[in-house]
């Protein structure tokens, strides 16, 4: 009896390795499965995409989309500087309608009277507290048009009219020396027609003297941490043109999808974030920052329009500022079938001829449309004047000229040749 015992013992740790190693293979056996079976895998790429991140931007709404009306909404930034309060408010007039989202900056060079002027403009007027689709950005920032602080204040407007302007369906950059050539009946009327994933961006991948004035040199700004403005200054040492992505320039002026926004401020896949890191020391960083994400975003990159539907008059070969527009440019704008221009000086008198035969808007009046009771004096804004039915647009000659403009950049042979070429 004696002698059987160990092999009692033997038998018992047998059993129980067997009974571990078939556990393990088990257990081996179903790792291996999930992870191959597809419909796992799916499952859990669906979930994964589903959570919320845990980023800075999960102050932000997420989106499901465009809007689904079949009027599209428009997000507007204006933005301004010192002196430019009187042309934000004319400017705001002149495109406002309540569809649209739009968001009001003027700088931290202005004085805080001026700024405080404009608020209670924005905070008084009967429209805008009847829609609440009009607000400053309070915690405004000092920009600097050749550095990248005006592409810190693009992306903080876009954030602020993505958490707090409900749906939209596009994203459009003006200055206060921006002017519509069209009703803003006129645009959503033509935008309606289109594919909401469009982003209408000039763009190059032609660079050329911009490599060794504006891509190699290291800038900074000072607007990134003084509060007084001042130019950008240079540092001695250069760089290299970066090899992981390919750099692009165009206009600084841009409509933008609201999925292509939300891909710059969430920025999934690090892309938007590494190259606005790099744009930080590139001089005239507004001009290259959101055409490079574009371009080299896969997702996003066949979505591009190569326009960025304004009339500007440049020198030629162009210089740092377009000329200032005037009467003599009036019926080059109106050919140009654009639906913005620029620039104009404060007050030009051109501005007031634009008012009164191409948008049908009496003095520091609202454009007329068919969201707008106008029987009357057009100027008032008391609430028997609205129509509340947003919905209904009264398209005009502007819309003509606009469409053709549209129909002939989608139908051009080389729209796929142009983008991010």
């Amino acid at each position: 009896m004696e002698t059987n015992k160990p092999q009692q013992k033997k038998k018992k740790w047998f059993l129980a390795l067997g009974i571990t190693l078939l556990l393990s293979t088990l257990l081996v056996f179903i790792t291996v499965f999930t992870s191959f079976n597809p419909s796992w895998r799916f499952y859990h790429q669906t979930n994964v995409k589903n959570q919320v991140p845990s980023f800075v931007e999960s102050k932000l709404r997420v989106s499901s989309g465009n809007s689904k009306d079949s009027v599209p909404r428009l997000a507007y930034l204006i933005s301004g500087s010192r002196g430019d309060g009187e042309s934000l408010k004319r400017t705001l007039k002149a495109l406002y309608h309540p569809r649209n989202q739009y968001a009001v900056h003027l700088d931290l060079e202005a004085s805080a009277e001026e700024r405080l002027v404009l608020a209670s403009f924005l905070r008084n007027e009967p429209l805008f507290k009847g829609f609440g689709n009009v607000r400053m950005v309070v915690r405004a920032n000092l920009v600097t048009y050749r550095g990248p602080t005006m592409v810190s204040n693009t992306l903080h407007a876009a954030a602020i009219l993505l958490r707090d302007g409900g749906d939209w369906d596009w994203f459009i950059n003006l200055s206060a020396s921006d002017y519509p050539l069209v009703t803003q009946d006129d645009l959503l009327h033509t935008l309606s027609a289109i594919p909401r994933n469009l982003n209408f961006i000039e763009h190059t991948s032609d660079i050329g003297w911009k490599e060794y004035q504006r891509a190699k040199p290291v800038i900074i700004d000072p607007g990134l941490y003084s509060l007084r403005k001042s130019d950008v200054f240079w540092m001695s040492e250069q760089r290299r043109v970066p090899t992981a992505y390919r750099l692009f320039t165009g206009s600084a002026w841009m409509m933008l999808s609201r999925p292509f926004v939300e891909f710059c401020l969430w920025g999934w896949d690090n892309l938007p974030r590494v190259v606005l890191m790099y744009y930080a020391n590139f001089l005239s960083s507004p001009e290259g920052y959101f055409h490079t994400v574009i371009c080299n975003a896969p997702e996003f990159q066949n979505t591009t329009v190569n326009h960025d539907l304004h009339f500007i008059s440049w020198d030629n070969p162009p210089k740092q500022h377009p000329h200032f527009l005037t009467n003599d440019d009036y019926q080059r704008m109106v050919d140009s079938n654009a639906p913005f221009a620029r620039k104009f000086g404060r007050n030009e008198p051109v501005l007031e001829k634009i008012d009164s035969e191409l948008l049908g808007r009496y003095v520091d009046g609202f454009v007329p449309g068919g969201w707008f009771n106008h029987q009357g004096n057009v100027n008032m804004t008391v609430p028997h004047q609205i129509i509340a039915n947003t919905t209904e647009l009264r398209p005009g000659p502007g819309a003509e000229r606009l469409k053709r403009l549209i129909n002939g950049l989608l139908s051009a042979e080389d729209l796929y040749a142009k983008q991010c070429a």
